[in-house]
C-alpha cells in the first residue's frame, strides 16, 4: 500500500511559531430533554439489531452469537463488588479492577441480550450486577484510579440506560445506582486529567454517559467542553498549524515539550495521534472514546460528526488502520517502528462517517470488515459489530 493512500501532507516544523492553542471550539449544549436509552446506542439502533438478528441476517446473527457465547453473558456469573477498588499502573495492584470492569461489561452484555431476546433472565442479571456494585462501592484509589473510573464509568450507563428504559419488570434500586454514579464515579472523571490523551477521553466519555443517565445538564456541558478541547489536542490536522493543539494547564509551551508529549514524534501529519508512537492499542482507546461520545451526542440531538471532531475521527481511523493493515512504517514516523493492536474500535466511527454520511474510508472499511464480528477489548469496548455495524438507525 502506498503511503499516499492514507497519509496527508507532512508539516514542516522548521519554524515553531506560536505555541498557544487556538480558542477551543464551542461545546455542544446538553439537550433540553435527554433521549433514553441514549448512551452510545439508541432504541432505534437496538430495534434494528433485534430485527436483523431475528431474521438471521449477517453480520448481526454471528455477532450476537459471539455475545451469547462470551463469559459476559453467563447467567451464573457472580458479581465481585468492593468498597474500594485499588488500581495501580497497568492495574498492578489489581484489587477489584478487573472485577469491576468485567462486571460492568457483563451488565451491558446482559442488557443487550435482554433487548434482543426479551428473555427476562438477562435483564434481571444485569440488574443484579448493577445492584451488587451500587450497594458496596465507595471509592477508587491508587495511580490508575481516574482511568479505571473512566473505563467502568463508560460502561455502566450503557447497561443502565437499556434496562431502566426498556425493561417493563422495573428496577427497584435504580435510584441507588444513580447515587453511585453521582457520588463515586462522576467526581473522579468530571475534571479530567493531564495524563496521556486516552485517559481524559475515556474519563469524559464516562462523564457524558453518566450525565445522560442522571439528566445532569451542567455536568454534560462541562464534560463536553473538555472533550472538544482534548479531542483537538489528541488528533492532529494540518490545519492546526506547525504544532498540535495543546490542553490548557499542561504547560506544553515549547516545541521540545510538545514533541516529548507526542512520544518523541517531531513530524506531524494529518491523522497522527498523541499516542500513535506509544502503540496503537492505547491509541485505539482514545479513538474509541471519541467515537462513543460523538455517537452519544448524535443520539442526544447534537451533531459532532459534522464538526472538527468528525474530521479528526475520520483521519485518525484511516491513519491508524493503514498501519494496522500492514503498511510499511516510514523512517520519519516513530523511528520507523510501530506497535500495532488497534483493537475492535472502528465500527462506530465507520458506520457514522461512511455509511451514514457517505465519506470514503477505504482503510477503515477494509479493517472493519476484516475484524468482524468485533468483540470486546475487555476494558470498555464491546459488541460494536452487533450494535453499530451497518446500522442505519
Amino acid at each position: 500500500m502506498r503511503r499516499a493512500a492514507f497519509l496527508v501532507t507532512v508539516t514542516s516544523l522548521a519554524v515553531v511559531g506560536a505555541l498557544a492553542s487556538p480558542n477551543p471550539p464551542p461545546a455542544q449544549a446538553a439537550p433540553t430533554v435527554f433521549v433514553h436509552p441514549g448512551v452510545t446506542v439508541s432504541r432505534a439502533q437496538l430495534d434494528f439489531v433485534r430485527d436483523r438478528v431475528g431474521a438471521a441476517a449477517q453480520p448481526w446473527k454471528g455477532a450476537f452469537g459471539q455475545l451469547l457465547a462470551s463469559k459476559y453473558a453467563d447467567l451464573n456469573r457472580t458479581a465481585r463488588p468492593r468498597a474500594v477498588v485499588e488500581c495501580g499502573s497497568y492495574s498492578n495492584p489489581d484489587h477489584g479492577c478487573t472485577d469491576e470492569r468485567e462486571d460492568a461489561l457483563a451488565a451491558y452484555t446482559d442488557a443487550l441480550a435482554w433487548y434482543v431476546t426479551r428473555d427476562e433472565r438477562y435483564a434481571r442479571k444485569a440488574i443484579a450486577l448493577m445492584d451488587a456494585w451500587s450497594g458496596v462501592i465507595e471509592d477508587h484509589t491508587n495511580s490508575n484510579a481516574p482511568l479505571q473510573t473512566g473505563w467502568a464509568g463508560s460502561t455502566w450507563p450503557r447497561a443502565a440506560e437499556i434496562v431502566k428504559y426498556t425493561y417493563p419488570g422495573g428496577w427497584a434500586n435504580s435510584g441507588r445506582f444513580a447515587t453511585m454514579l453521582r457520588d463515586v464515579y462522576l467526581p473522579e472523571v468530571i475534571n479530567g486529567s493531564n495524563s496521556n490523551g486516552n485517559w481524559e477521553l475515556s474519563m469524559t466519555e464516562a462523564a457524558i454517559g453518566i450525565s445522560v443517565f442522571l439528566e445532569d445538564r451542567a455536568s454534560y456541558d462541562k464534560a463536553m467542553a473538555k472533550f472538544r478541547t482534548r479531542t483537538a489536542a489528541y488528533v492532529y490536522l494540518a490545519s492546526d498549524g506547525d504544532l498540535p493543539r495543546t490542553v490548557p494547564g499542561q504547560h506544553l509551551d515549547t516545541r521540545a515539550k510538545v514533541v516529548a508529549y507526542w512520544q518523541g514524534q517531531g513530524t506531524f501529519v494529518t491523522g497522527l495521534t498523541q499516542e500513535t508512537c506509544r502503540d496503537l492499542t492505547h491509541t485505539g482507546y482514545g479513538i474509541s472514546a471519541i467515537s462513543h461520545v460523538a455517537e452519544t451526542s448524535r443520539i442526544q440531538g447534537q451533531d459532532l460528526y459534522g464538526t472538527d471532531v468528525g474530521e479528526r475521527l475520520r483521519q485518525a481511523l484511516g491513519f491508524q488502520a493503514g498501519y494496522q493493515l500492514g503498511a510499511a512504517v516510514p523512517s520519519w514516523l516513530c523511528g520507523g517502528s510501530l506497535k500495532t493492536g488497534l483493537g475492535p474500535v472502528t465500527e462506530v466511527g465507520y458506520n457514522a462517517l461512511h455509511n451514514r454520511l457517505g465519506i470514503a474510508m477505504s482503510n477503515t472499511g477494509t479493517l472493519t470488515l476484516r475484524n468482524r464480528p468485533a468483540g470486546s477489548n475487555n476494558l470498555f469496548v464491546a459488541w460494536e459489530t452487533l450494535t453499530h455495524g451497518d446500522n442505519p438507525a
